[in-house]
């Protein structure tokens, strides 16, 4: 079994050890009315996404989402979180520093004695969710369900479907099609994002993601009977229909969305075999991405 794959089926335990720790956060994590940016690089900026658009449609208050080499510095915010496993990712550790003494920071991380933890005017350590592979499974899931469940908004069913979802088999053909599109809505298209990702690191597969309603300004069109089209939550109206009338293949998640995400992690270890590429060293990546001070 490679790392990846023994981290992401230990989802469930962690999803349940963050629900049950919440309470110890509660000072370093947001509080309602905040206005509040939540931010991160690569897999960490799609999961910050998903937290901005769950605090907010959760009434908490004004939440946005950037790319930790994006911040909009001329906005003024109440907290800024951020989401980073290793700690040490070089947009992240500036941006906290940059902000140290202006803006309260909050760094969410599986290691607070790095650079990240030091910056950050408190920290939140899911050091028991730490990782060994590169491509990220169940530290970024376990992080955006601490804020889930920081927001009154996990249930113990979310866990029982990240349980069928690593126990049922993945939809028959679809480790075998050649381009990959995921969609979402509100909070799930950071999740469609996070597939899409999962898909290229680990797999090197043709993928995308998309809103769901945006998919038909254009992007269908690639479509086609090589296309598995998935989707995170309820889908629109007829979408289901446009898409089989391409010839694509339609997968409707029927789980919660965070567990959906928990098939596509699996369906990109099943991509991965199947092309004979090992998913615990994907190409040109490394575990943290740290730049020389020139490429800053």
């Amino acid at each position: 079994m490679t790392h990846v794959e023994d981290e992401l089926a230990d989802q469930p335990a962690c999803w349940t050890r963050a629900a049950t720790e919440v309470s110890r956060f509660r000072r370093e994590l947001p509080v309602r009315g905040e206005r509040v940016a939540f931010v991160g690089c690569g897999t960490s900026f799609f999961m910050a996404r998903s937290a901005a658009a769950l605090r907010e449609g959760a009434g908490h208050g004004e939440t946005d989402a950037h790319a930790a080499s994006e911040f909009p510095h001329h906005r003024t915010y109440d907290r800024v979180v951020a989401l980073t496993r290793s700690g040490t990712t070089t947009e992240v550790v500036d941006l906290l520093a940059r902000l140290r003494g202006r803006t309260p920071t909050t760094a969410v991380t599986a290691d607070p004695g790095t650079p990240a933890g030091s910056a950050a005017d408190h920290t939140v350590a899911l050091d028991w969710a730490d990782e060994r592979s590169v491509v990220q499974t169940r530290f970024a899931t376990t992080a955006l369900t601490l804020l889930r469940a920081h927001l009154g908004l996990h249930t113990d069913a979310v866990v029982a479907d990240a349980r069928t979802a690593l126990a049922e088999p993945l939809p028959e053909g679809l480790p075998e099609c050649g381009r990959f599109t995921f969609l979402g809505r509100g909070w799930t298209v950071g999740l469609a994002d996070e597939a899409a990702l999962k898909m290229r690191e680990a797999a090197l597969a043709w993928s995308e993601a998309y809103p769901a309603m945006e998919y038909r300004h254009g992007p269908i069109s690639v479509s086609a009977g090589s296309t598995a089209t998935w989707m995170f939550g309820e889908a629109p109206d007829g979408l289901a229909e446009q898409v089989r009338g391409t010839g694509a293949s339609w997968v409707q998640g029927t789980l919660d969305p965070l567990a959906e995400l928990v098939r596509a992690q699996r369906l990109a270890v099943a991509v991965a075999a199947a092309r004979g590429l090992d998913p615990d060293r994907p190409r040109h990546l490394t575990r943290s991405v740290i730049l020389a001070p020139e490429a800053c």
